[in-house]
C-alpha cells in the first residue's frame, strides 16, 4: 500500500509538461494538475499521455497486488491509496489532482465489470450533461452500491464510497460551479 501511495504521488501531469516544454498545469488554467487542464494547456497529445499515466497508476498497481496478496480487501487498499497518492501527492506538498483516471484505473484492474459499468456511466452522463466533472461525480458515487447489489461485499463497497467520498471533496469546486450552471 505505501508502494502504490508513493507511485500514486507521482504526477503524471507535472512530469509530462516539463518534458514536453509547457507550463507547470498547477500555474496555467484550472491549475489542477490533471489531463482536462493539461488538454487545455498543452493540447491533445499531451492531455491522453497524463490520462494514460494517471490510468496506469490505480491499475499497475492492482496488478501488482495480485501477484503478491490474495486478499481482495488489501488489494483493493492498494489500488485505493495509489488514488490517494494522486490526490494528496507525498512529492508536492499533498496538493495533487482530482483523482478520477487513477480511480478508474484501478476498478478495471480490481474488477473489470465493475470498472466497464463506472466507465460506461461516466460516458452517458457526459455525453448527455456535456460535463466530465458531472460525469465522475455519478459514476463514482454510483460505484459503491453498484458493487453491493452485484456482490454484496459491504467491506469493498465501503471502500468504494470512502474513494467516492474523496473523489467528492477533489470535486467540490466543480460541485459549486454545477449548482451554479457555471461549470464548463
Amino acid at each position: 500500500m505505501l508502494l502504490a501511495y508513493l507511485a500514486g504521488s507521482f504526477s503524471s501531469a507535472i512530469s509530462l509538461s516539463k518534458i514536453m516544454g509547457f507550463p507547470d498545469p498547477r500555474s496555467e488554467g484550472s491549475k489542477n494538475p490533471g489531463a482536462t487542464n493539461v488538454m487545455r494547456i498543452a493540447g491533445k497529445k499531451a492531455a491522453a499521455l497524463t490520462l494514460l499515466g494517471d490510468l496506469l497508476k490505480g491499475f499497475a498497481s492492482v496488478l501488482l497486488a495480485n501477484l503478491f496478496l490474495q486478499n481482495p480487501i488489501f488489494i483493493a487498499l492498494t489500488g485505493i491509496s495509489a488514488f490517494l497518492g494522486h490526490c494528496f501527492p507525498l512529492y508536492y506538498q499533498f496538493k495533487g489532482g482530482k483523482g478520477v483516471a487513477t480511480a478508474f484505473g484501478f476498478i478495471l484492474a480490481f474488477n473489470w465489470i465493475a470498472g466497464l459499468i463506472t466507465v460506461a456511466i461516466w460516458l452517458i452522463v457526459a455525453r448527455v450533461f456535456k460535463m466530465s466533472s458531472l460525469a465522475a461525480l455519478i459514476a463514482f458515487s454510483l460505484l459503491p452500491f453498484l458493487y453491493y447489489a452485484i456482490y454484496q461485499d459491504s467491506i469493498i463497497s465501503m471502500l468504494l464510497l470512502g474513494m467516492a467520498l474523496v473523489l467528492a471533496y477533489r470535486h467540490k469546486q466543480n460541485i459549486q460551479r454545477i449548482l451554479r450552471g457555471e461549470e464548463r
